[in-house]
């Protein structure tokens, strides 16, 4: 696979990413009781196979920022501190093709 196919198949998946997660989100906000983090964590927790995807969610995303900070800074990347909200406000589904995409960049430019 060539890198603008990468590239292409990174964009693809974050934008799935950002859709397929914020479809649901944005359901959540409209529900009746509020739609604070709180309450997000809460019913992320309702069940116990609920339970193990946020756990699972929850340590693949910590593993993505701690190895992404450490690529980021072996390839000089800037604006690394950007996939902390993305990751934690928006989607790891969307934010972990996002690196890879931009990762792929920097090593084609390098």
């Amino acid at each position: 696979m060539t890198s603008t196919q990468k590239q292409f198949l990174y964009g693809i998946l974050s934008i799935a990413g950002l859709i397929g997660t914020w479809y649901f989100n944005l359901q959540f906000m409209q529900q009746p009781g509020g739609s604070g983090a709180m309450r997000f964590i809460t019913e992320s927790y309702a069940t116990n196979v609920s339970s193990s995807i946020a756990n699972d969610v929850t340590v693949a995303a910590l593993t993505f920022l701690v190895w992404s900070y450490f690529e980021s800074k072996r390839l000089a990347m800037r604006a690394w501190w950007a996939f902390i909200p993305l990751t934690l406000m928006i989607a790891l589904a969307c934010a972990f093709p996002l690196f890879l995409l931009l990762r792929e960049r920097k090593l084609v430019n390098s």
